[in-house]
């Protein structure tokens, strides 16, 4: 299984980006996709989740109003389109999938998911 993100780059504030993941070799069809981020010197937190199957999704109240978490199953894709950026949302980008069921308390806690990608940076100036 593979997961490789693109899209990321350096955006003024007030800008926008659209990250993606592509998923490869996985064979189900329900699985959860979440994005996380990670900026120097802090944990990694979860910002976006949803579920491919049912299209469930759960946005940070960090990011509320502002992200949003999409899913191509057509494109084996998981989008992030991230609108109205601030200094604060510069991180590295992670997806990750979790092949098992996670509980709601857990959605965002990083070892509950078995496989990620390499991330994309995102810079707001």
């Amino acid at each position: 299984v593979q997961l490789v993100e693109s899209g990321g780059g350096s955006v003024q504030a007030g800008g926008s980006l659209r990250l993606s993941c592509v998923v490869s070799g996985y064979m189900y069809d329900s699985f959860r996709m979440t994005w996380f981020r990670q900026a120097p010197g802090k944990v990694r937190e979860g910002v976006a989740t949803i579920l491919t199957r049912s299209g469930y999704n759960y946005v940070a109240a960090s990011v509320k109003g502002r992200f949003t978490i999409s899913w191509d199953n057509a494109k084996n894709t998981v989008y992030l389109q991230m609108n109205s950026l601030k200094p604060e949302d510069t991180a590295m980008y992670y997806c990750a999938l979790a092949a098992s069921p996670i509980r709601v308390s857990d959605e965002f806690r990083p070892s509950a998911y078995n496989v990620w990608g390499r991330g994309t940076q995102v810079t707001v100036s």
